[in-house]
């Protein structure tokens, strides 16, 4: 009887072991040109997430004094997301006074009584484990529920970031010792060792303030880099640039170089309107949306379009979730369109609802957050829908399907589809129609079809057919209004109907003169008129 129960018992150790080894050796990512891919078979993996924070002064994830930690991984994959980047400062990692507090001692600390309550009610396991061990939880947990994780250092000291003079911002600076920040990256590096989820970190967050040069750039992130492989060759190291991850310019030409860092490097930058009048969104959308734009592709951007091009990963961008900051709303339709486009990874800023103590208020709300203030549901559905193209993956390495383009319209996220009778309406991007590549000043054709889309009289709706006189022209400087003439020479502008959100018309151009230039100032919001032909080769 013993020597059954002791072949028993070595039968579930070894499902046990068995069940590890199958969580722990997934296939590592790498990278090929601009593409991040899984290292094994060398199909892309586009990387779609939300970002997650745990860097603030309690040092634990948000959300889990609101809800169980299995309800928030599923939610976060539920909503559309495969991938989290998740925070850590550096003194949870590097400083006994830090990394020895449990849960309940750091609670304690900022005497958050609610807080506790909470997490002793969703969480209760989590009080007497140390923060780091609830950090490797939370990871383990979004593994579980097939949730890629990058893991960003985004502090060293925790609290809210992020501030020029928060001694914080860049290689020493008063908190932000070098040699302590690499013993930081090592530690996590080892910590997470072998872990599934976890397929990259990111070395910092938004370097910034009056010490940031370019030398100590390329010294540190060397540095960094090369510390992250040595102890994990497995990761994607993420590398951030400079002015708070809007600038990484002086790469061009003067690549950064990692000693035997082949195939895992990839840049970050983040793309807000923060700083830019509101007023100027509401009285120049075309000119502003092209600023930004070329903007970014002068700072980042053009990483993936250079001679030996790298992937980006824009790991942070987001709007107010409520919905009424019209500044915004106009920025991420200009924003959109241009990620559909580059099919470029990303990270949205951000997935909670609230924080547990942000700036030294207790359950802060956050308005750019996907969940609402208690964690019950998305704030916003309709903001989330907009996002369906930039999920897709638009573009394969190596794809055996031709080059077709689908038709995007950025600010309602939707695309055109061409419908029974031959109108064409916007819809699911799933479904959408493939198009020909467009020439300025050309017919837009069907993808394997003689049928093109021709201009309808002033408010009428846009159909497809044989006639492919139409010749279409990318008007104002956003380069995203489609213009043809009328039978009178008039050029009209396709146009979401505001009826029914659907049909697309053709109307005078908003904005813009008979000459299709832009006018100085405008009150219209052109952004019913912008559309993006994005490539499509899957």
């Amino acid at each position: 009887m013993a020597e059954k129960r002791a072949s028993h018992e070595a039968i579930v150790l070894l499902f046990v072991l068995l069940q590890i080894v199958a969580f722990c050796n997934s296939v590592p990512l790498s990278t090929n040109s601009r593409w991040i891919v899984d290292q094994a078979t060398g199909k892309r993996v586009k990387l779609t997430c939300a970002n997650w924070v745990s860097h603030l002064q309690p040092m634990v994830a948000e959300g889990l004094e609101k809800k169980p930690l299995s309800y928030i991984a599923k939610k976060i994959s539920e909503t559309g997301f495969n991938c989290v980047r998740f925070t850590w400062p550096t003194f949870m990692f590097t400083r006994p006074d830090y990394y020895n507090l449990t849960v309940s001692e750091s609670l304690d600390k900022f005497k958050l009584t609610a807080a506790k309550s909470g997490i002793a009610k969703n969480n209760p396991g989590f009080l007497n484990m140390k923060v780091a061990e609830v950090h490797k939880a939370v990871v383990n947990e979004l593994g579980k529920n097939k949730v890629m994780v990058v893991l960003d250092n985004h502090i060293s000291q925790p609290g809210w970031c992020c501030a020029d003079n928060d001694g914080n911002g860049f290689f020493g600076d008063a908190l932000f010792d070098p040699t302590e920040w690499l013993k930081g990256l090592t530690a996590v590096a080892t910590a997470y060792k072998g872990n599934s989820a976890v397929i990259g970190m990111s070395m910092r967050n938004e370097l910034r303030g009056g010490r940031q040069n370019v030398n100590d750039w390329y010294k540190y992130m060397q540095a960094g880099a090369e510390a992250i492989h040595k102890e994990n060759p497995d990761f994607l190291v993420i590398v951030s640039g400079l002015y708070t991850d809007t600038s990484l310019n002086f790469l061009n030409g003067h690549p950064l170089q990692v000693n035997n860092l082949k195939n895992k490097l990839v840049y970050e930058a983040h793309w807000y309107t923060f700083g830019v009048p509101p007023e100027t969104w509401a009285t120049q959308p075309n000119q502003l949306c092209a600023t930004m734009t070329k903007r970014a592709q002068d700072n980042y951007l053009f990483l993936t379009t250079s001679q030996n091009p790298t992937p980006l990963f824009l790991s942070e961008f987001g709007i107010d979730q409520r919905g009424g900051n019209d500044a915004e709303n106009r920025y991420i339709t200009c924003l959109l369109a241009t990620v559909a486009d580059r099919d470029i990874d990303w990270a949205l800023w951000t997935f909670q609802g609230s924080y547990i103590l942000r700036e030294g208020k207790v359950n802060s709300e956050e308005a750019y957050g996907v969940m609402d203030l208690n964690w019950d549901r998305p704030r916003n559905p309709a903001f989330l829908d907009k996002l369906q193209l930039i999920r897709q993956m638009n573009q394969e390495l190596e794809s055996k399907k031709p080059t077709n383009y689908i038709m995007f319209h950025p600010q309602s996220g939707q695309c055109v589809q061409v419908g029974k009778n031959n109108n064409i309406i916007l819809s699911n991007c799933k479904t959408a129609s493939r198009w020909d590549q467009h020439q300025d000043g050309g017919p837009i054709k069907l993808a394997g079809s003689p049928q093109c889309i021709g201009v309808a009289g002033d408010g009428g709706a846009a159909r497809v057919s044989g006639d492919c006189s139409s010749k279409w022209k990318i008007a104002s400087t956003s380069g995203l209004h489609l213009a043809a003439q009328d039978g009178k020479g008039k050029y009209l502008c396709l146009e979401m109907n505001a009826s029914d959100h659907s049909t697309i018309v053709t109307k005078k151009c908003l904005c813009v003169g008979d000459d299709l230039v832009d006018f100085p100032t405008c009150s219209d919001n052109p952004q019913v008129q912008w559309f993006k032909l994005v490539a499509v080769n899957v």
